[in-house]
C-alpha cells in the first residue's frame, strides 16, 4: 500500500448531478423541477413553515389557550414561618428585600399561611391571608 494509490471505497462518494446539459441527460431543459408553480422558481421552492396550501393552517384553526400575567412578575408570595427567621420587630417590604425572601423586582408581597411563628412582630404594607393574620394575632402581632 502507498499513499499514491489509495482511494475511497465504491460508493463512498457520490459524483453531484450535473442538471441543465441537454436532452440526453435525463435533465436538461427544466433540470428535472417539471412546468411552472412554486418549485420550479429559483429561490422560492422553500414555503413557510405551517403552510397548508392556501387553506387555514392548523396554529391559526386551534383555540390560544393560556395567559401570562404582567402583574405576576410584580408580586411576591411569602409563607409565614418564613417571616419566623427574621431579627426585625417591624416587617416590610424593604425587609424582606434585605433578607433576600423576595425579588428586588417585586411591588407587592402576600403573606400565606403555613406553618407556625412563636413571636410577635408587625406587618407593614404587605397583604395577608385570613388564616395569616389570625396567626399573627394569636401570636400577639399586628397586621397594618
Amino acid at each position: 500500500m502507498r499513499l499514491n494509490t489509495l482511494t475511497h471505497a465504491d460508493g463512498a462518494r457520490k459524483e453531484r448531478t450535473r442538471v441543465g446539459r441537454g436532452i440526453g441527460s435525463g435533465l436538461g431543459k427544466t433540470c428535472g423541477r417539471g412546468h411552472k408553480g412554486s418549485y420550479a422558481r429559483t429561490g422560492k421552492g422553500k414555503i413557510k413553515p405551517g403552510f397548508e396550501g392556501g387553506q387555514m393552517p392548523m396554529q391559526r384553526r386551534l383555540p390560544k389557550i393560556g395567559f401570562r400575567s404582567k402583574i405576576s412578575h410584580e408580586s411576591a408570595e411569602i409563607l409565614l414561618y418564613q417571616l419566623e427567621s427574621l431579627d426585625a420587630d417591624t416587617i416590610d417590604l424593604f425587609v424582606l428585600r434585605a433578607a433576600k425572601l423576595v425579588s428586588g423586582d417585586a411591588k407587592k408581597v402576600k403573606v400565606v399561611k403555613k406553618g407556625e411563628i412563636t413571636r410577635k412582630f408587625v406587618l407593614k404594607g404587605l397583604l395577608v391571608t385570613a388564616g395569616a393574620r389570625a396567626a399573627i394575632e394569636a401570636a400577639g402581632g399586628s397586621v397594618e
